[in-house]
């Protein structure tokens, strides 16, 4: 009984690689440092309290989202308008957990969280690694992930709007990263399938409007994947079996 209990406890220890979560965060925190301190700074320029700013980073959690929702809240926007800006810009969150359900904790509380927490960087980050690897590390590296954000938000805060003079474009430090871990995405699988429908998509999108470019791109990525899955199912690869030594020629 002794045994069976401490290798439960072996097993529930070992269950999160925290340290190498973090270490895995490092990267994305060189971007969502400088990004969050933007956000930062604009919440206070455009009027926030230093406690709503760090909410919408603890409960909303979305770098475009969040600096979209400053305009619309200075604006007095409708909270109808501006679930629905919200919803269309983050809409491509709904596929980001699919290739990523076998790696989800088991706890339900952990297993919510990731889902919440699964931004474009994390996914990044995490479909780079191997697949044995990303159940131990999916909680760590998103938790290290937001604190990093939500951090770099509340310093932005109290910061100010001095720090926008000294540095400016602080936010296109987020458009750097996330090229960064696009490259690194495909170093690591070597698929020139989703960098090619994503640029033909763009310029498919970018010739119809100008207001809705990323919604219509992502609408048009989706539509490419399902033609190509069912094409895929219609027409599946031959498999061809080698013949060893000894066997009929």
């Amino acid at each position: 009984m002794t045994s069976h209990s401490n290798t439960s406890s072996i097993e529930h220890q070992s269950q999160h690689d925290w340290a190498q979560g973090f270490k895995k965060s490092i990267p994305v925190a060189m971007g969502y440092l400088p990004a969050g301190i933007a956000f930062g700074v604009l919440a206070q320029v455009a009027g926030l309290p230093f406690w709503a700013t760090i909410m919408l980073s603890v409960l909303l959690y979305a770098g475009a989202a969040q600096y979209a929702c400053l305009p619309m809240l200075s604006a007095g926007m409708p909270i109808g308008s501006m679930a629905t800006n919200i919803a269309a810009i983050n809409l491509r969150h709904v596929f980001y957990g699919m290739p990523l359900l076998q790696s989800l904790p088991d706890n339900k509380l952990a297993k919510t969280y990731c889902l919440f927490a699964l931004t474009d960087e994390t996914f990044s980050v995490m479909t780079s690694l191997p697949q044995p690897l990303r159940k131990t590390l999916m909680l760590p590296i998103s938790l290290f992930n937001q604190s990093w954000w939500v951090v770099a938000g509340g310093i932005g805060f109290i910061l100010g709007g001095t720090l926008s003079d000294l540095i400016p474009n602080l936010d296109f430090a987020l458009v750097c990263l996330f090229a960064i871990l696009a490259y690194e995405q495909f170093q690591s699988i070597k698929r020139y399938f989703p960098i090619g429908i994503a640029i033909l998509s763009l310029i498919i999108a970018s010739q119809f409007t100008s207001s809705w470019v990323l919604l219509m791109a992502i609408t048009l990525c989706m539509l490419f994947i399902l033609v190509r899955g069912f094409w895929a199912a219609q027409h599946p690869p031959e498999i061809t079996h080698k013949k060893g030594d000894g066997h009929e020629q």
